[in-house]
């Protein structure tokens, strides 16, 4: 591997050898893996040695500090950073050997796993083409990078990095907040807001370099779960009810090209992530999400009403949807306060970022944050792919994502005009 050639890009792989996947079947506790507390006491401890006050861990492994104000914007209202410490477990996850690629063209090549390349082409990612030159940061190919969200945390520490070191960049009191789980949708859920004390704050979560976000889904789990009637089959004529067969009919219940891979833009969708059971019993998890409150719900009578069917079809019972909500489109609260998506758009051309206002196709922190009373659109982190073996950020992005975060800060080292 090349020597990483800046702070932020040797924090970054740091701390994406710390394993701290979440677990979604153990979302009932928060954080939902033990080892989400070795990132959050390695953070803490760093944020103390940056210069960090009230630094804290709680039961939960959540991290807060704050960082002090620059001389003259100490009586300014204070601005939140967040980003989240917990990986996806959509793919593995421990053991990250990240290394940085020199990117020529052609196929971008993170690792060659049982004698294939893992790669990402110019088709799948079209803005590999403005990366030819670059050094990227993947994995090897055998797990994911964990740039979703350790790239965020390595950006907002390597700024913090740069405030100490000079005293004369200008910015408010900084209130920083590591969270877990949020891939899980828990997230910033338990984060103590008074005891918190920023006016507004800044998700660093996104992914392609100047994206910035002030609109995101409003997104729910759903389980369903089937009751079937089992019986030898030599003798099922006209008794069993087969929990599978079940699950499948309510499957293709649901509009087939209202599917992830079938949408773009502000199309919502279902979303299936898992099927397990047997003739007796099946349980189906999906997630659905809709930019549209009205389309939202819609979609979760949808899947209601299938279940009516199938349970008419079947017998009482036979099928049971629980509808769990996860966040909500934070545009709804966020279009009163445009003046935070202003000073992003402002810091990224100011760090010769051509910046972009974009939807988020997913949720973040932010979303909860907002509806909870905080101010919080979601800024780029400069990866891409993620979820998956094949997830890799541009060392540029990193370093020009904390060029743009020091632009961001000192923004508000000046009372704010919020109208």
């Amino acid at each position: 591997m090349s020597t990483p050639s800046s702070d932020v890009v040797e924090r970054f792989i740091r701390y994406v050898q710390v394993d701290s996947q979440s677990d979604p079947h153990n979302d009932a506790q928060t954080p939902s893996t033990h080892r989400q507390f070795d990132m959050a006491n390695l953070l803490a401890d760093e944020l103390r040695a940056l210069g960090c006050e009230d630094v804290a861990v709680d039961d939960h492994a959540y991290v807060t500090a704050s960082f002090p104000a620059s001389a003259g914007a100490e009586d300014l209202p204070a601005l939140g950073l967040c980003a989240h410490i917990d990986s996806s477990s959509d793919a593995p996850g421990a053991d990250v050997h990240p290394h940085i690629v020199h990117y020529e063209g052609g196929d971008l090549v993170a690792g060659i796993v049982d004698g294939a390349p893992v790669a990402t082409s110019p088709s799948d990612c079209p803005d590999l083409a403005q990366m030819v030159g670059q050094d990227i940061v993947c994995s090897d190919g055998t797990t994911l990078l964990s740039a979703d969200d350790k790239a965020g945390v390595a950006e907002i520490c390597a700024l913090l990095a740069r405030l100490g070191a000079n005293a004369a960049l200008p910015h408010p009191t900084l209130k920083i907040a590591f969270v877990p789980d949020e891939e899980i949708g828990h997230g910033a859920s338990l984060l103590d807001l008074e005891r918190f004390g920023a006016a507004w704050c800044y998700t660093v979560d996104g992914e392609a370099l100047g994206e910035i976000s002030y609109e995101c889904f409003n997104a729910a789990e759903v389980t369903v779960d089937v009751t079937g009637v089992a019986i030898h089959p030599g003798s099922a004529k006209d008794i069993m009810v087969n929990a599978i067969g079940v699950a499948m009919e309510f499957d293709r219940m649901l509009p087939a090209f209202e599917r992830p891979e079938h949408t773009e833009g502000y199309e919502g969708y279902y979303h299936i992530l898992e099927l397990n059971g047997t003739a007796s019993s099946a349980h189906v998890r999906y997630i659905i999400r809709d930019f549209d409150a009205a389309g939202f719900e819609e979609r979760q009578q949808v899947m209601r009403e299938a279940a009516d069917f199938l349970n008419h079809r079947h017998g009482a019972g036979t099928v049971t949807v629980t509808v769990k909500p996860e966040y909500r489109n934070m545009a709804e609260h966020l279009r009163d306060c445009m003046f935070l998506v202003d000073h992003a758009l402002a810091a990224n051309t100011q760090a010769g970022i051509e910046p972009h206002v974009e939807a988020i196709r997913g949720g973040t922190d932010g979303a909860q944050l907002t509806f909870r009373g905080l101010p919080c659109p979601n800024l780029a982190t400069g990866g891409y792919q993620c979820h998956s073996v094949r997830e890799f950020v541009p060392v540029r992005s990193l370093e020009l994502t904390v060029d743009m975060l020091e632009n961001l800060v000192a923004r508000f080292a000046v009372v704010q005009e919020t109208r």
